[in-house]
C-alpha cells in the first residue's frame, strides 16, 4: 500500500514509517517541520535502506496537499499533523483550535476529491477526561477533556465520525494513545522535543545526560502505591506496529472504530525513574513539587478490542522503554540538530 503520513517526520510517525517499510509497505511523508525536522527521514532511510518521499508542507494547505495526492496514488492516510504540547494549548487555545481542526478539515476534503477513503487518526486517551474508574475502555463516554489539545483530539475524531457516517464507504480509525516512550533500538531515531520537555521520559533523559538539573515531581500524595501518578506507558515502536495493523485493518473494513493502544498496566512516576535508574546505571535527582491543575492520580488502557481487532498487542516492557530511550539520548544528546 502507499500511505501517506501527516506528520510523518515527528516522533511517532517516524517509527511508524519504519515499521510501514518493514511490513512492505510504502511511506509518503508530509511535514512542514514545526515540530521536527528533515534529519529524521534521513535516519529512517538509513535504518530502512529505503528512499522515502517526503514533502514539507503545511496540511492545510489545500494546493500543496492537491499536488501530493495528484502526484502519488494514495491508498490510505495515517494522520499525525498536529500541535500537541498540553501547557502550549493552554496558553495558546485559539492556535491550537486553528492548526489541529484546519488540517484535519482540509486533509478530508482533499482526501474526497480525489477517492482516497482510509483514514487512521492518531488520537489520544486524553479525550477520556478524568474518569472515576479504570482501566479506560472505548465505550466510555468523554468526561470532558482538561485542557485545548485534548479538545483538538475530541473535536477531530467527531469530524471523522461524521464524514464516514455520511460517507459509508469510508474507513475511519481511531486510535487513542496512551504515553508512548522509548526508541527504535538503532538509536538514531527518538523523542526530541524543543527546548525544555513537556512529557516526563524526556525530560528523565535529560536529566540523566546533565543537561537538566534535576526531576520534579508533581505530586507525592495520590491514592497509588507510592503516591506518584499513574500512567499506561507503551513503547513507540509497540505504538508504530498497531498503526500498521490499524492501515490493514482499514483497507479491509468499512466503519468507524475507536481502538485503544496501550499495555493495559499502569505505571507510577516513581516506577519510571527507578527503572531508569537500575537498567542504566545512573542517577536521576529529583524533588516532590506540587500537583498541577488537572492531572489524575491514575489512567491506563484495556486494550482488548486491539487483540480483537487488530491482532495487535503490546511486546515490549518498561526495561526496553527506559533502555532504548536513553540509548537515543546519549547517542544525540543535543537530538536530531545537534
Amino acid at each position: 500500500m502507499n500511505i501517506l503520513l501527516t506528520g510523518g517526520a515527528g516522533f511517532i510517525g517516524s517509527h511508524t514509517c519504519v515499521e510501514l517499510c518493514e511490513a512492505g509497505h510504502h511511506p509518503i511523508i508530509v511535514d512542514n517541520y514545526v515540530n521536527s525536522c528533515e534529519e529524521s527521514i534521513l535516519r529512517v532511510e538509513k535504518i530502512t535502506g529505503r528512499k522515502i518521499p517526503h514533502y514539507q508542507a503545511d496540511v492545510s494547505d489545500a494546493q500543496a496537499m492537491d499536488r501530493i495526492f495528484f502526484e502519488n496514488e494514495i491508498d490510505c492516510v495515517v494522520h499525525f499533523a498536529g500541535l500537541k504540547a498540553v501547557g502550549e494549548s493552554v496558553e495558546q487555545p485559539l492556535r491550537y483550535y486553528r492548526n489541529n481542526l484546519d488540517t484535519t478539515l482540509t486533509l478530508c476534503e482533499v482526501m474526497k476529491k480525489h477517492g482516497v477513503r482510509k483514514i487512521v487518526f492518531s488520537s489520544s486517551a486524553t479525550v477520556y477526561g478524568n474518569q472515576p474508574v479504570v482501566p479506560y475502555r472505548e465505550d466510555m463516554p468523554s468526561v470532558g477533556c482538561t485542557n485545548p489539545y485534548g479538545w483538538t483530539k475530541f473535536m477531530i475524531e467527531k469530524i471523522l465520525e461524521g464524514v464516514q457516517h455520511a460517507n459509508p464507504e469510508w474507513s475511519v480509525v481511531l486510535l487513542r494513545y496512551f504515553n508512548p516512550i522509548g526508541a527504535h533500538e538503532s538509536g538514531l531515531i527518538g523523542e526530541d522535543p524543543a527546548g525544555i520537555p513537556n512529557n516526563l521520559m524526556p525530560f528523565i533523559a535529560k536529566v540523566a545526560v546533565g543537561e537538566l538539573k534535576k526531576l520534579s515531581v508533581f505530586g507525592n500524595d495520590y491514592p497509588t502505591p507510592d503516591g506518584t501518578g499513574v500512567r499506561d506507558y507503551i513503547h513507540v515502536v509497540d505504538l508504530a506496529k498497531g498503526h500498521v495493523k490499524a492501515c490493514d485493518y482499514a483497507m479491509e473494513h468499512p466503519g468507524c472504530e475507536i481502538i485503544n493502544l496501550g499495555t493495559g498496566h499502569g505505571y507510577s512516576v516513581l516506577d519510571i525513574v527507578n527503572t531508569f535508574q537500575r537498567v542504566n546505571h545512573v542517577e536521576i535527582p529529583y524533588e516532590i513539587a506540587p500537583r498541577r491543575p488537572g492531572d489524575i492520580a491514575e489512567n491506563y488502557a484495556d486494550p482488548t478490542k486491539a487483540l480483537k481487532l487488530l491482532g495487535w498487542q503490546a511486546e515490549k516492557n518498561l526495561e526496553d522503554m527506559c533502555r532504548d530511550t536513553y540509548r537515543f539520548q546519549t547517542r544525540n544528546p543535543k537530538g536530531y540538530r545537534g
